[in-house]
C-alpha cells in the first residue's frame, strides 16, 4: 500500500485529486494547512508528498527545504500557479521531484505519480552506526558495542522500520501492514510480542511507545 500526502488548500481540487488518484492499492491523505501537513509527517509515513506552495499559513516549498535538510528523501511533487522558468527552477532546487502548474490534467498528474511511485525505492545506508549499535542491514548482522546480536526476519524488518525512520513515530498499523506484508490477517498483539522481543536483544535501545499511536526511536536523548 502506497500512502500520498497532499497538501492543497482548495478544498475541491484536494478531493478532485484525492478521489482520482486513490485505489486499493494507494491512500490519498489530504491536507489544507501547512501545520496540518507537518503534524502528520511526524506521526506518518509517507511514499510521496504533493505539495501546493501558496498557502494561507505558508508555502509548500518551505516545508520541503525542511524535510530535505532534515534527510527526508520522500519523493515531491510541487502544485502551483506559479509558471515561470524561475519558479520551476527554484522548486527543483529545493528537492522537487516534479513540478506541475495549474490547471491541469488530473490524468497528467495520475502518469507522474506512478512514474514517482514506481521509481522510489527507500534510501537506506548499507551500515547504521547508533549509540554503540551497528546496524548492517546488507550483510544482516547486528552489534551492541562489539557484541553480535540474532535477530529474527520479523525482527530485522521492524528494526529497519524503526531506525530508518528514527525520530517520527510510527503508527501500529503502518508497522503490521510493512512488516507482515499487509497485515490483514496478523493479530495486533504480533506487534506488542514483537518489539519487545527487539527491546530485549537491544537492551537500551530508545524505542519508546507513544501510547495510542504506535512507536519511536528516539534521538536526541
Amino acid at each position: 500500500m502506497n500512502h500520498i500526502l497532499l497538501l492543497e488548500d482548495d478544498d475541491a481540487l484536494g478531493q478532485g485529486i484525492r478521489m482520482a488518484l486513490e485505489t486499493p492499492d494507494c491512500c490519498v491523505v489530504h491536507s489544507g494547512t501547512l501545520r496540518q501537513a507537518a503534524e502528520l509527517l511526524q506521526t506518518s509515513v509517507f511514499e510521496l508528498l504533493i505539495l501546493d506552495i501558496n498557502l494561507p499559513d505558508g508555502s509548500g516549498l518551505d516545508l520541503l527545504r525542511s524535510l530535505r535538510q532534515s534527510g527526508n528523501l520522500t519523493p515531491a511533487i510541487l502544485l502551483t500557479a506559479n509558471d515561470l522558468e524561475l519558479d520551476e527552477v527554484t522548486g527543483l532546487e529545493a528537492g522537487a521531484d516534479d513540478y506541475i502548474t495549474k490547471p491541469f490534467s488530473l490524468a497528467v498528474l495520475r502518469a507522474r505519480v506512478n512514474a514517482q511511485l514506481r521509481h522510489f525505492t527507500p534510501a537506506a545506508p548499507a551500515c547504521l552506526e547508533l549509540d554503540g549499535f551497528r546496524f548492517d542491514f546488507s550483510r544482516l548482522e547486528f552489534f551492541k558495542n562489539g557484541t553480535p546480536i540474532e535477530l529474527s526476519k520479523t525482527e530485522q524488518r521492524l528494526l529497519r522500520l524503526l531506525v530508518e525512520n528514527r525520530g517520527r513515530t510510527l503508527p501500529r498499523g503502518l508497522l503490521l501492514e510493512k512488516v507482515w506484508d499487509g497485515g490483514e490477517f496478523v493479530d495486533e498483539n504480533a506487534l506488542s510480542v514483537a518489539i519487545r522481543r527487539l527491546r530485549a536483544k537491544l537492551s537500551d535501545a530508545p524505542i519508546k511507545t507513544v501510547y495510542g499511536i504506535g512507536y519511536v526511536w528516539e534521538v536526541g536523548k
